[in-house]
């Protein structure tokens, strides 16, 4: 079976062979039957936690080689089974069934309870017809949650294979012409208990990384700088900038997908680990636009001064002489001084033209009382 090589592990079971060892089985056949048990306990996961293995040996009577418990590792399993020998009698199929049923699929024998999920598995190999009610008894097993597959060889009946087996018929019941070749159903049986790796099968749907659970089981994970999506099978980028993880001191600022990178505020440059922020001397880089002198206040900030001689003009940064600013201020002044002494000689002249009016009014006056004065 190539195409299961690396992509299938065995499901956990509680298996139970039942091999008919009655008359009919010559012992060469027999041993082949033991050969075929153990080349499918080659193809199982076999311990505690994964495949557990019992056998019943039935004819006329029913005889338990080995409970579920028994052995844990493949290679004591597999020498208990070539030590196992026939009963030479009777074909009681049902017997079989219902002791596999009552004593070995037990939690006292090894069988894991319900609550574990493990599947109970039998395998009935016989050549011949039951002597017995086989269809009552397998169908209370069936109904008991054991999933029965019926092998027949050579003169076995085809109708009661049919009636001990599990639904659906064509994947549950098998038949070979003879011992020679029940050996090729192993691989058979190693792809009905496989377990198949998807993510190995490439048929997994995962967008980014596959992880094999185990069981045919796996799960969806996302390369770093991603998150899975609610389908638990694609990825979207994670926004770290967004979700404030991203250790940024300052600014974060987001790259392509899944990526970001951090920034600084102005006046600040970014430090050797690429997260936090020292302050930026302006003055030392001689970025200031200071004329004269540029002073660090120590923080992000800094301001002007200006060489002596000079002072500060109003946008902070030039310088002008103070020499020239005297001059500035005394020009300044001798126009407002011209202007007020033209001021006041326009007020002076207009006091004198009114005084010469008040004069003349005066004096005539002063004429009318005195020609009254003589009439």
């Amino acid at each position: 079976m190539p195409f299961f090589v690396g992509v299938c592990k065995s499901r956990p079971l509680d298996l139970v062979f039942i091999i008919d060892s009655s008359r009919s089985v010559r012992p060469l056949e027999f041993t082949k039957v033991k050969t075929f048990v153990s080349k499918i306990i080659d193809t199982l996961d076999i311990g505690p936690a994964d495949t557990r293995v019992a056998v019943v040996n039935y004819a006329s009577t029913v005889k338990i080689e080995f409970h579920l418990q028994t052995h844990s590792d493949k290679q004591s399993l597999k020498r208990a089974v070539a030590q196992i020998t026939p009963l030479s009698t009777g074909t009681m199929s049902g017997l079989a069934i219902q002791t596999a049923m009552d004593e070995a699929f037990t939690v006292e024998a090894g069988a894991r309870g319900p609550s574990s999920n493990i599947p109970k598995v039998a395998i009935i190999v016989t050549d011949g017809r039951p002597q017995d009610q086989v269809n009552e008894v397998a169908a209370r097993a069936r109904a008991s949650g054991i999933e029965l597959y019926a092998v027949g060889v050579d003169r076995a009946d085809m109708e009661s294979l049919k009636m001990m087996a599990s639904e659906p018929l064509d994947e549950h019941v098998f038949y070979v012409e003879t011992y020679g070749v029940i050996e090729k159903l192993s691989s058979r049986f190693q792809e009905t208990f496989c377990a198949l790796d998807l993510c190995a099968l490439g048929t997994h749907q995962c967008q980014h990384v596959c992880i094999s659970d185990g069981e045919g089981r796996h799960h969806c994970e996302c390369s770093q700088g991603y998150s899975l999506n609610a389908d638990k099978k694609t990825c979207s980028a994670i926004d770290k900038c967004a979700r404030n993880t991203h250790a940024c001191e300052h600014i974060c600022v987001n790259d392509r997908a899944g990526s970001h990178h951090c920034e600084c505020y102005e006046g600040y440059t970014l430090n050797e680990d690429k997260k936090t922020c020292s302050v930026l001397n302006q003055c030392a880089l001689g970025s200031h636009d200071c004329q004269h002198i540029c002073v660090y206040d120590g923080s992000a900030s800094y301001h002007c001064d200006c060489d002596t001689g000079y002072t500060l003009n109003e946008d902070k940064k030039t310088c002008s002489a103070i020499e020239e600013a005297r001059r500035l201020i005394s020009t300044e002044d001798a126009c407002a001084c011209e202007a007020t002494l033209a001021f006041q000689d326009k007020v002076n002249s207009y006091l004198q033209r009114l005084n010469s009016k008040l004069d003349d009014i005066l004096e005539k006056l002063q004429a009318n009382e005195y020609g009254q004065v003589h009439r």
